[in-house]
């Protein structure tokens, strides 16, 4: 297997990220800062980040068939116009719930657009804390980013079996995907909010977008929405 390589190559120092897309057309990562309302661009070979802020806590970003892209935005499903950088409300659910606000969202192979706020997980060992974002290899195993535990697992969904683990510089990682020219690259949101200034120090890095080389396993390019 090829050695491991983890860098950070975005030190963005977001408060949240979450929900890593790769957009092929583009060689670009979509992510969002999910409390600084912010949706981002980074472009792999540019190496620069565009940014679309929005009204409310955006959670989830996706790719949209038809062009552009999707957002869950607080409590709304949007599609968001990079262009004129304009969130149009395609739906909205839980009007009645004012604190409300969707957690994460993915589209399914059948370009469908699921968001929700709670999610129910396997039993994770002592420190790997809480399991946060996560995405397919192109094998079908799992990879899962654990919150407070700084570090992606490699699981076999059937059997439950912890296949591998990579340890990250930050603690508070969040979510995870695989990108680059052949979808061998995984990238890795993370979070610094919350941190108390001593664990900032010890953890520069944090809130920054991660690339890890040499996992020896490809992803699968993800799904646009068809709506």
């Amino acid at each position: 297997m090829p050695s491991i390589k983890i860098e950070c190559v975005l030190p963005e120092n977001c408060r949240c990220s979450e929900s890593p897309v790769w957009e092929e057309a583009s060689n670009s990562l979509l992510f969002v800062d999910i409390p600084a309302k912010k949706v981002c661009r980074w472009d792999s070979l540019s190496k620069q980040v565009h940014q679309v802020t929005v009204d409310a806590p955006v959670s989830s970003v996706a790719l949209r068939q038809s062009g552009g892209y999707v957002a869950t935005i607080g409590t709304k499903f949007c599609a968001l116009n990079w262009e004129d950088q304009s969130a149009i409300v395609l739906a909205t659910v839980d009007k009645d719930k004012k604190n409300n606000r969707f957690n994460d969202g993915k589209v399914d192979p059948a370009g469908r657009y699921f968001a929700g706020n709670r999610r129910s997980v396997y039993k994770l060992e002592k420190e790997e804390q809480i399991p946060d974002g996560m995405c397919m290899d192109a094998e079908g195993k799992l990879w899962v980013a654990c919150y407070n535990g700084g570090r992606v697992i490699r699981l076999d969904p059937e059997t439950g079996k912890r296949l591998q683990t990579v340890k990250l510089p930050v603690d508070k990682t969040t979510s995870c995907c695989f990108g680059g020219k052949d979808y061998s690259e995984m990238y890795v949101t993370c979070a610094r909010e919350g941190m108390d200034p001593e664990s900032l120090l010890r953890q520069p890095e944090a809130g920054g977008i991660f690339k890890i080389t040499g996992l020896g396993v490809k992803g699968i390019p993800p799904y646009h929405y068809a709506g």
